[in-house]
């Protein structure tokens, strides 16, 4: 093989790994010596179940060699966001108040990887409680962007972002309360994908806002996060929020055809402030898409600039309520801007916090009616340049409204470079519409906009 192992895909090393030309043994000790490789410097992780990978992994060898194949996922080595349980394993947060915290369970989604005989390598590093868009973790290292050092993987999902960018893991699970699945993915080069809200469980994920939060997968490819889709979707009673269907069968039904596809383009809200090298990198992806066959289409979603203030009351006063004890009690061991966040959370009244759910029923009824003229929305994914370590990461966010308030499928999927950092393509679609996300996702990938470029070259030079 020209390639090491780990630069190539999911769907890839399920192939080989099924016809017993990879072994999962070997493919996990792969992953492992990248991490011993690169992690000082990236700092993806913040723990490695080095003994469980490797335990796991010729546990799969021998059940797929007796013939016990459990399905695409089985052997591969995958990474965890360290908010989401592992009985019996220390959980952190990111953070000093729950940095020794051992959960009793299990996150749904975790077991339902283990399930399907993935390999879990360990748990990922991320912004302080999930609460901010940069992962510069005070107590578990600054997470780095692998395409340049000095730059931000962004947040919170950032070990989750850099691990699957650099091999360090094949796929990872991350979170995304307020963009921040998609907006690590976008910096990173990767494909994000926040799922329909219910359509993943969140239990044992530990919460920032729990009418918005969403797990989702993280990976190098379209086909590769629908992989991951299918494995951790379906009901879970145990979440309130659970919507009650069967798993997702997305990787069979995956297509690059968007013929006859209407996108609408929102310019007075996606388009408003936009760096100008990104939107001409993202226009070009959404007239690569019209050649191929999708059709363009100006629409305006009316009023989602007081839902960027709807959203910011959801979930800084969901995120207040969960930490109240803490923030009364122990102030000085949250980070200060993570501190300051949920400090401001505790501002808005019962009524300001009714009032933004009501705007946020509003909306939900207005892009029902946009949706009935569109099949999807397509929009830059962060619209500011990649931020420097150390910097507030200001501007990330400011167009993640819409899927995050309602609880819609939302991929970050590259579609460029600018200034030799990657930009990401927001595809949205309605409610369940996770397939016809997805679909689009694969045809730009087809349109071939990122080429050949990636991080792992570079970093196998240092």
């Amino acid at each position: 093989m020209t390639r090491e192992l780990t630069d190539h895909s999911i769907a890839e090393l399920s192939s080989l790994i099924r016809s017993r030309t990879v072994s999962p043994v070997e493919l996990t000790d792969a992953v492992l010596e990248r991490i011993d490789r690169h992690d000082d410097t990236l700092r993806a992780y913040i723990s490695v179940y080095r003994e469980e990978a490797a335990a796991r992994a010729k546990e799969a060898e021998q059940e797929i060699t007796a013939g016990r194949w459990r399905g695409p996922l089985h052997g591969i080595p995958l990474g965890i966001k360290d908010n989401l349980y592992v009985a019996g394993r220390v959980t952190t947060m990111g953070s000093t108040i729950h940095r020794d915290f051992v959960p009793e369970d299990t996150a749904t989604v975790v077991s339902r990887l283990t399930d399907a005989g993935a390999v879990v390598l360990g748990k990922l590093n991320l912004h302080e409680y999930a609460l901010g868009g940069t992962t510069d973790n005070r107590v578990f290292g600054t997470c780095r962007n692998p395409w340049r050092l000095d730059r931000s993987p962004g947040g919170s999902s950032g070990g989750s972002a850099v691990s699957v960018a650099t091999g360090l893991a094949l796929g990872a699970l991350g979170s995304d309360t307020s963009g921040s699945i998609r907006v690590p993915a976008s910096l990173c080069g990767i494909v994000g994908l926040k799922p329909t809200y219910g359509r993943v469980s969140k239990y044992g994920c530990f919460p920032e806002a729990w009418t918005l939060d969403h797990v989702g997968p993280m990976t190098r490819t379209v086909t590769d996060a629908a992989i991951l889709l299918d494995a951790i979707s379906g009901f879970d009673p145990r979440d309130p929020a659970s919507v009650d269907l069967p798993p997702t069968t997305t990787v069979g039904g995956l297509s690059a055809d968007c013929t006859g596809v209407v996108l609408g383009v929102d310019e007075k809200y996606f388009f408003h402030n936009v760096d100008p090298e990104i939107e001409a990198v993202v226009r070009a992806a959404i007239a690569g898409l019209e050649r191929a066959g999708a059709v363009v289409r100006p629409v305006e979603v009316r009023g989602l600039r007081h839902g960027d203030h709807a959203l910011t009351v959801i979930d800084t006063a969901e995120a207040s309520t969960v930490h109240h004890a803490n923030l009364r009690d122990r102030p000085q061991d949250f980070a200060d801007d993570v501190r300051l966040l949920l400090e401001c959370g505790e501002l808005p009244s019962a009524v300001e916090y009714l009032q933004a759910q009501q705007l946020r029923r509003r909306l939900r009824q207005e892009m029902q009616r946009v949706f009935d003229e569109v099949d999807l929305l397509v929009a830059p994914m962060v619209p500011v340049p990649t931020p420097t370590i150390g910097g507030s990461g200001a501007g990330v966010f400011s167009v993640v409204t819409p899927a995050s308030l309602l609880g819609l499928p939302s991929l970050s999927v590259p579609c460029g470079l600018v200034d030799g950092m990657p930009v990401g393509l927001q595809i949205i679609g309605p409610a369940l519409a996770d397939q016809r996300v997805l679909d689009t996702g694969r045809a730009v990938e087809e349109l071939g906009l990122l080429g050949s470029a990636g991080p792992t070259a570079h970093l196998d030079r240092e």
